[in-house]
């Protein structure tokens, strides 16, 4: 069945319509009729399986069959990602939804090519916002990852010492807290350590017994408290544009705790290191 996306503000399952460019593409392209059957999604994890009952010229109702709820991923990744060139954004987009990203951030950065005024910084914004849409469409994500407004590096650390979400949605006003357990940094240079190494710290989900400390011979030796790493919920990477971050850039994330990461001896492209980065995090930290 095809899906399509309902936006927070407009669901509602005792009334669901389709307004839009998704009207458009269900009457127009898909050529959907009466009785069709479809999948609706609201970006927040919840999913709809409904039938079309009526079609007009602006909108296309349908009633609820079936309601489910997909849970949210137990890490919340949030991807810094420097603006490349071309359509490489559009890409990197993508592929960061299908691989679970809960957060994109585009960054400005010294070495960007792309040169964003306010207005094109927000039009920007909506093109990318359409390609995650489309993109959750495709894979059967319900959970839309939100897309910030281009920022430079020090604005991105900026709102984030502020423990407030840089850029409200225009369908939800909330307020989420983002810090993070863990943050990360493509690097080039020497100092950088592999992800596999760090996130190893993180391998196994160990827990303190109650019995430490307590003199409790009956019970196997525990691991000490000063062991324990359990796994992160909220982790941000930033990968660098064409060239990498400047020093000046790399050293304003190491004050702000970002480790420095090697992704091995070849040098990947921007969109491949994203993709790379996100793969190794989601496989290690999203189940």
């Amino acid at each position: 069945m095809h899906r399509f996306y309902i936006p927070l503000e407009n669901w509602n399952p005792d009334a669901l319509v389709l307004r839009q460019s998704e009207a458009h593409h269900a009457r127009d392209v898909l050529r959907m009729k009466r009785g069709d059957k479809a999948i609706l999604f609201n970006g927040e994890g919840r999913e709809i399986t409904a039938e079309v009952i009526e079609l007009h010229r602006d909108e296309i109702r349908l009633r609820k069959l079936h309601e489910t709820e997909t849970p949210p991923f137990r890490c919340r990744i949030t991807l810094g990602q420097a603006i490349p060139k071309g359509k490489s954004m559009d890409l990197i987009v993508q592929k960061a939804v299908e691989l679970g990203a809960a957060e994109i951030a585009p960054i400005i950065s010294e070495r960007t090519i792309v040169t964003l005024h306010a207005k094109e910084a927000a039009q920007k914004r909506a093109k990318w916002r359409q390609a995650a849409i489309e993109a959750a469409k495709q894979c059967g994500q319900n959970w839309l990852p939100h897309v910030l407004t281009p920022r430079t590096l020090k604005e991105l650390f900026s709102d984030v010492a502020t423990g407030l979400r840089p850029v409200a949605q225009e369908t939800s006003h909330r307020d989420v807290a983002t810090t993070f357990d863990l943050r990360l940094i493509g690097s080039l240079q020497p100092d950088a350590q592999h992800l596999k190494k760090i996130l190893a710290d993180y391998s196994h989900d160990l827990r303190p017994s109650s019995s430490i400390g307590r003199g409790n011979k009956s019970e196997p030796e525990q691991v000490g408290l000063d062991k324990v790493r359990l796994k992160p919920d909220r982790v941000l990477i930033l990968i660098g544009p064409e060239g990498d971050f400047t020093p000046a850039e790399l050293a304003l994330a190491k004050s702000h705790g970002c480790l420095p990461i090697t992704l091995g001896p070849i040098i990947l492209r921007v969109e491949t290191a994203a993709i790379y980065c996100l793969s190794v995090l989601s496989y290690e930290l999203l189940s």
